[in-house]
């Protein structure tokens, strides 16, 4: 079996790239500079000279503030081009997995989110990765989306690099407290993905997919700043004191129990995936 990975050089890409030896297929990694998403002409020419048995698309306009003034490329990336791969993968019987994020629901659930809970974007970003979805099961309604949230990794840049850069080189900082969601490592992401391809059990439908664990950025923070054994003062702050250009969604817990019935996927505690994730830092 042919694979395509595109956003190769993201999180969740690296992560595939560095485990796909362990795996038996003819593996293809590209990322914008071999596969630009933004010559939308070329994507089908692209994927017909590749003529994958399965794509992975994990490329995204990811840049969440940045997605408020340039709605056009975010818009492009997440949703135009994920448009012409989902109708390539129809034509030509092509599966597809598709990334997604936990930013597409509503903002105001206080329980964990289900796949069928209401969406309702409050940003820039959450918008165009919802159009997305929608249009990659209207054109090939065969489609996997995982839905995941707050993704880190030894790999890029993420939450839990900058926390751990702050930390080196100041004495205190002011950290989000009313903002709840699970942090999820991609190279457990990556392992859940390859699990689904191996089950041989193709179920089309969204899914969530996150660690186990529901904290606060706050929470995070000290999470990192125990492990890695800093003196930081970490001080809470509000949502609303805290200035962005998007707005954030203040509960975005993933309820995996569809993933965990359908695939037989136990997420991981969160805890367990950082550690080993600043273990991999420091040894780096």
């Amino acid at each position: 079996m042919k694979i395509l990975v595109t956003g190769s050089n993201g999180q969740l890409g690296s992560e595939l790239k560095k485990i796909s030896p362990a795996y038996n297929y003819k593996w293809y990694f590209t990322d914008r500079n071999e596969f630009d998403f933004f010559q939308i002409d070329r994507i089908g020419s692209y994927l017909t000279k590749i003529n994958p048995n399965l794509i992975i698309n994990c490329f995204a306009y990811t840049s969440v503030d940045s997605a408020e003034f340039d709605e056009e490329s975010a818009n492009i990336s997440n949703h135009i081009a994920v448009k012409f791969i989902s109708k390539w993968c129809n034509y030509n019987n092509c599966k597809l997995i598709h990334l997604s994020t936990d930013y597409v629901y509503d903002d105001t659930s206080t329980i964990p989110i289900k796949e069928d809970n209401k969406t309702n974007p409050i940003n820039n970003y959450g918008k165009s990765k919802l159009s997305g979805d929608i249009a990659c099961f209207f054109n090939n309604p065969d489609s996997i989306i995982l839905r995941t949230s707050w993704l880190y990794s030894s790999f890029g840049n993420n939450f839990v690099k900058k926390m751990i850069n702050l930390m080196k080189h100041k004495e205190q900082l002011y950290v989000v407290s009313d903002q709840i969601g699970s942090p999820t490592n991609a190279a457990d992401l990556a392992n859940v993905i390859m699990h689904i391809i191996n089950s041989k059990k193709w179920r089309p439908g969204v899914y969530n997919y996150a660690n186990k664990g529901a904290i606060s950025r706050f929470e995070l923070a000290n999470n990192i700043k125990e492990i890695c054994g800093f003196d930081t003062t970490i001080n809470d702050i509000k949502t609303d004191q805290f200035q962005t250009k998007a707005s954030r969604p203040k509960y975005t817990v993933l309820d995996t129990t569809k993933i965990s019935n359908i695939y037989n996927v136990v997420p991981i505690p969160y805890m367990d995936s950082l550690k080993k994730c600043i273990k991999l830092l420091k040894n780096e």
